[in-house]
């Protein structure tokens, strides 16, 4: 960058919004819809002096803009923004505070949290309708105009796997290599490490298609955080929305936001060589700025009332839909439009698969509350550049009426807590999960479950894959742990142990935690492996979470977002080589058996019609063998169940039959006539430390006992 600065700013375009080196200067534009002015400050590389204030031109249809002759790359600024300080009227300009631009694609300093970022003095008798003159510069981060990328998009390589073909693994960055022993230390935790060789062949092992990173947008801690001398592990905490958190570089590239971006581009790359996708969790619905009381950071001091809902009957007041202070106005079509923008930022130049949107009704609420054809998703869904990659809901947030799975238009997948709860009841058992849910899960409940949940997503043209099945992710209890407690241990976290869900799903079969007797941790151990089948062969979409494979613990910490640490990590000295054998195990063969994947809703039995070509039917049976009926479904003392899945028509074509054992003994199964004459071959029997079976052929003329909390599959064979 030129040390010597031009006496006026000239007038330059209105997009794209943020900063662009281009023609020989800086082209600079800022979207405010009620400023009266902005000013574009000039600082030192270092962001420590400020040089020069530039006064915008502008507006112009809400964009105020100007550009800098002879400066490029490299230059380090900051805005400031005047109008109205009006809180009651939601207006809260103060131009003694430095605002960081939204669009920021490099972002420089170190955030600490300081008194004077907030626009009103703190304890003042009037509160946040006082007004704050202290300058924040000095502490205040800055953007770095960023140099056009030099390297083809890793977008490029993307392999695009079929939504049929997906096996989603959700992941932390940092946390999966911040202990691997087979990773080098100065990259452990890091981008460079997720796309270190024994990184990918341990994802290639398991068979997972999909990495879906936990947010690697840049982050800032809570202030409640820093005083207790904790970190935001998890980063759902979102202040650049075009940078990646240089807290997950590595040590030799993470003092430099440009460095710290390629890297991430080469990790992106790398794992798309490997034929892995790569999918972000992202975070439209919050800002750090939080409640009417927080910080001015960057969108509040920019233009509040337009960035950010109000309560309806109080424009004063932010609408807390998200549990974190604020919500984001996706209505306004410029608050739109900078989602977007930064969506197909992450596409084109970063090279990623795909987004799964952290509470992701927020995107689509309106005056009137959640609506699926909300301008939001329609833009989504038009969006040439994002036309072709995966869209993952979280379909809840924190506000009324804020659980909508199954109402997601298009072609979203979206998380199934269904799936989730009724799965881990079936297995865990009924009386452990009456005391938790206050019924327990019936055959029927875990059927429709398990065949991707018809009543929820078979509508609107929607397919079985839009069911993202699950039975952990990062928020809740491991696999682990929910086999091994029965209550939250969240003590580190500093809130007494009162943050966290309450009364999640989770059984310790008589002991709480490690060091259980040889009898418990076998149920544990053959629990665990009967949970993992049922989730990689179940219809829709598996989603695995990380660790679950090392029989990972966080020794029932079930909220550990801020554990930065051994806690939050994943622990590699585990003995876990036959747990991991088992997961390979059974994705190869959901890869292998077509009817495992099938992508299309399984046809009804006596369904009016010829099939179609590649339909396929699935029946459930009684362990008596026959087919269930009506009054079978509602036997509450019955648990065990068997179903048959066939092409269609059925022909000679090989069927695959799956039987499931959740009780605490074997359990006799009788062969339904339509097996007889047949044999069969034993693919999968998950009483088994590694899934292989002890017997191969059977014949199921005969009955014969599935062992106690196991599930078997089977593959008939030619006559």
């Amino acid at each position: 960058m030129k040390t010597a600065l031009p006496d006026h700013l000239a007038p330059g375009r209105t997009e794209p919004l943020g900063t662009l080196a281009r023609d020989g200067g800086v082209n600079v534009a800022v979207f405010s819809e009620h400023a009266e002015a902005i000013e574009l400050c000039v600082f030192d590389a270092e962001g420590q002096r400020e040089l020069r204030r530039y006064r915008l031109h502008g507006p112009h249809d809400g964009l105020f803009h100007g550009f800098l002759p002879g400066l490029g790359s490299g230059l380090v600024y900051g805005l400031r923004a005047h109008g109205p300080y009006a809180p009651e009227c939601g207006q809260r300009f103060n131009p003694h505070k430095l605002l960081l631009d939204p669009y920021a694609r490099e972002i420089i300093g170190h955030f600490s949290w300081q008194a004077e970022h907030h626009g009103y003095e703190l304890g003042h008798p009037e509160g946040a309708r006082s007004f704050d003159t202290r300058d924040n510069a000095l502490h205040a981060l800055k953007a770095r105009v960023a140099a056009p990328a030099s390297q083809p998009s890793p977008r490029a390589s993307a392999p695009r796997h079929a939504a049929a073909d997906l096996l989603l693994y959700e992941v932390h960055v940092k946390g999966f290599s911040a202990t691997h022993p087979g990773i080098p230390e100065a990259l452990r935790g890091s981008y460079a490490a997720l796309a270190h060789p024994a990184a990918i062949a341990h994802f290639q092992r398991l068979g997972v298609s999909t990495l879906s990173l936990l947010p690697v947008h840049y982050a800032i801690d809570e202030p409640h955080l820093g005083e207790k001398g904790l970190h935001n592990y998890w980063g759902y905490n979102t202040l650049g929305f075009f940078a990646p958190d240089p807290r997950l570089a590595s040590c030799a590239v993470r003092h430099d936001p440009a460095l710290v971006a390629a890297e991430f581009r080469a990790m992106v790359e790398a794992l798309h060589a490997a034929g892995l996708e790569v999918v972000l969790d992202v975070v439209y619905n919050h800002t750090p700025e939080g409640n009417e009381f927080g910080p001015t950071l960057s969108w509040r001091g920019l233009d509040n009332r337009s960035y950010y809902r109000a309560v309806p009957d109080d424009a004063s007041r932010a609408e807390n839909l998200t549990g974190c202070g604020n919500t984001l106005n996706t209505q306004h079509p410029r608050v739109t439009q900078f989602v977007l923008d930064s969506l197909r930022f992450w596409v084109q130049e970063m090279g990623v698969d795909g987004f799964r949107f952290d509470l992701a009704p927020v995107l689509g609420r309106g005056p009137h509350g959640f609506d699926p054809q909300a301008a939001f998703f329609t833009a989504l869904r038009q969006d040439p550049v994002l036309a072709g990659v995966h869209l993952i809901a979280e379909p809840w947030d924190a506000g009324y009426d804020g659980y909508q799975l199954g109402r997601f238009p298009g072609r979203f997948m979206e998380w199934n807590d269904k799936f989730r709860d009724a799965v881990r009841g079936y297995w865990i058992g009924p009386e452990a999960t009456q005391a938790r849910l206050g019924h327990a899960i019936s055959r029927g409940e875990f059927a429709r479950r398990f065949s991707a949940s018809s009543d929820v997503f078979h509508h609107a043209q929607r397919l079985p894959t839009a069911s993202v099945n699950f039975i952990a992710v990062h928020d809740g209890y491991t696999l682990h742990d929910l086999l091994s407690y029965s209550g939250k241990h969240n003590h580190a976290n500093g809130e007494d142990n009162r943050d966290g869900r309450d009364g999640e799903l989770a059984h310790n079969f008589g002991h709480e935690g490690e060091g259980a007797p040889a009898e418990v941790q076998a149920v544990r151990e053959r629990l665990r492996r009967a949970l993992l089948a049922t989730l990689l062969l179940a219809q829709g979409t598996p989603m695995l979470n990380a660790g679950d494979e090392l029989a990972n613990s966080q020794q029932g910490n079930n909220n550990a977002y801020c554990q930065d640490n051994a806690l939050g990590w994943l622990d590699w000295q585990q003995d876990s080589l036959a747990l991991q054998s088992f997961v390979a195990r059974v994705s190869a063969l959901r890869r292998a058996q077509p009817l495992l994947r099938h992508e299309r809703w399984f046809v009804s039995a006596g369904q009016g019609g010829a099939p179609h070509a590649g339909d396929a039917q699935l029946r459930w049976f009684s362990p008596q063998g026959h087919e269930m009926q009506v009054q079978d479904w509602h036997l509450g003392h019955e648990q065990a169940l068997a179903c048959l899945i066939s092409a269609l028509p059925a022909g000679d074509q090989p069927r695959l039959a799956l039987l499931f054992n959740p009780e605490a003994q074997p359990r006799r199964f009788q062969a339904p006539a339509e097996c007889g004459g047949r044999s069969w071959r034993l693919l999968l029997d998950s009483s088994q430390a590694d899934g292989r079976p002890q017997l191969q052929a059977l014949s199921l003329d005969l009955a014969f006992e599935v062992p106690a909390h196991s599930l078997w599959l089977l593959q008939s064979q030619p006559d």
